[in-house]
């Protein structure tokens, strides 16, 4: 779905969709849509600015990415309310360098003459993705030695003794 600046200019458009996944590309092939992806809300320029689009509603999502420690696939749920606003790129490209407040920093950019909801669903679902996914809280993980799955299968192995070249550190 496309909002048009001249669309917008006129009224705010309402959107709902319901999203198959392989809609979206995630830019990461390992971050995986799994199941519709549904979201609802409204799009508007905002007025007393130059062509600011602001995009807010509801969006939920299952989607899958592997574990951080144990490369298992871990879910992560994304149901949350967003409200984001997108200025045209011009804005951003001034040769001068000027201090932004804190509105400024947080809103991203769209060029031609309108913005794709796809794109927008994109970010926020990116911004949701926590820095580090695990499959549960008490994930074992990977054993350095061997790399099995410490979580399957218990693991006898011994880490290898630390390097004698800084033996003479640990006297300090």
């Amino acid at each position: 779905m496309f909002f048009s600046i001249r669309d917008l200019e006129l009224r705010k458009l309402p959107f709902e969709v319901e999203l198959p996944p392989g809609q979206i590309d995630f830019l990461d092939p390992e971050l995986k849509q799994n199941g519709n992806l549904h979201a609802a809300g409204q799009a508007e320029l905002l007025s007393s600015t130059l062509g600011e689009i602001r995009i807010h509603g509801h969006i939920r999502v299952n989607m899958d990415t592997p574990c951080d420690r144990c490369l298992e696939p871990a879910s992560l749920r994304i149901d949350s309310d967003f409200d984001l606003c997108y200025g045209p790129a011009e804005m951003a490209t001034s040769a001068e360098e000027v201090e932004l407040d804190d509105a400024e920093a947080e809103m991203g950019f769209y060029e031609g003459d309108g913005l794709e909801l796809a794109d927008v669903l994109r970010e926020f679902i990116l911004l949701q993705v926590p820095m580090q996914i695990v499959c549960r809280q008490d994930c074992k993980g990977i054993c350095p030695v061997c790399g099995g799955n410490r979580n399957s299968a218990a693991c006898e192995c011994r880490l290898p003794s630390a390097d004698d070249r800084w033996a003479a550190l640990k006297n300090l």
